[in-house]
């Protein structure tokens, strides 16, 4: 059993996704509600594509307005239900969700730029994040993953335009129009993404 656990562990396949700019449209007055979370065209599809490949899909996603009192915990749990559900319809499976509902001045280690919530991720999943791909639209999604070894894209979807105008993108950060582009890419036999894929985030913590 622990051997055939260990052969597992070294095979999983891991991607990180930002949720609001990348999966879904996101909005500066947040997403409060299901009517309110629109999947972005071909987002889902892409995830589906991942899972294809032998991704294992999760999302790592700052949600302030629990802090705020804008939104509660049963609401962003019905957000993330429609969420998976929409996901389903196109074959497509998200293995985890991890959020921070933390405010700023709250100085809490999981709000990103900081890494806790992907440390958090590398323990559950037992993997070490050196080379794992994370997906992003803003400058602190890229430096949350970054500063734990993953590797950067931005896409330009949500604040992504702004992020990639502002500048100061991690090193080696390359750069999408949107997830289904980042995906195509990623994916493309004989790309350096996918020739780097198949061992990145592959060894036991």
């Amino acid at each position: 059993m622990g051997k055939e656990r260990d052969k597992e562990e070294r095979a999983m396949k891991l991607i990180i996704l930002d949720r609001d700019g990348v999966i879904n449209h996101d909005s500066p007055d947040f997403i409060k509600s299901p009517a309110e979370w629109i999947p972005i065209p071909g987002s889902l599809e892409a995830i589906a594509r991942l899972n294809q490949a032998g991704y294992r899909v999760v999302v790592a996603t700052n949600q302030s307005g629990i802090a705020r009192g804008l939104f509660d915990i049963a609401t962003l749990n019905a957000i993330h239900a429609k969420l998976h559900a929409a996901a389903q319809l196109v074959g497509a499976d998200i293995d985890a969700i991890f959020f921070c509902p933390h405010a700023a001045i709250d100085g809490c280690d999981c709000r990103k730029p900081k890494s806790g919530m992907f440390e958090e991720i590398g323990k559950r999943f037992k993997v070490n994040l050196k080379g794992v791909p994370t997906v992003g639209d803003s400058l602190r999604d890229l430096q949350a993953g970054f500063n734990r070894g993953c590797t950067p894209y931005l896409v330009l979807t949500g604040k992504g335009e702004t992020t990639q105008a502002t500048g100061g993108l991690p090193p080696g950060t390359q750069v999408f129009p949107d997830l289904a582009a980042m995906v195509t890419a990623f994916l493309k036999p004989g790309s350096p993404s996918s020739a780097a894929s198949g061992t990145t985030g592959a060894q036991p913590a």
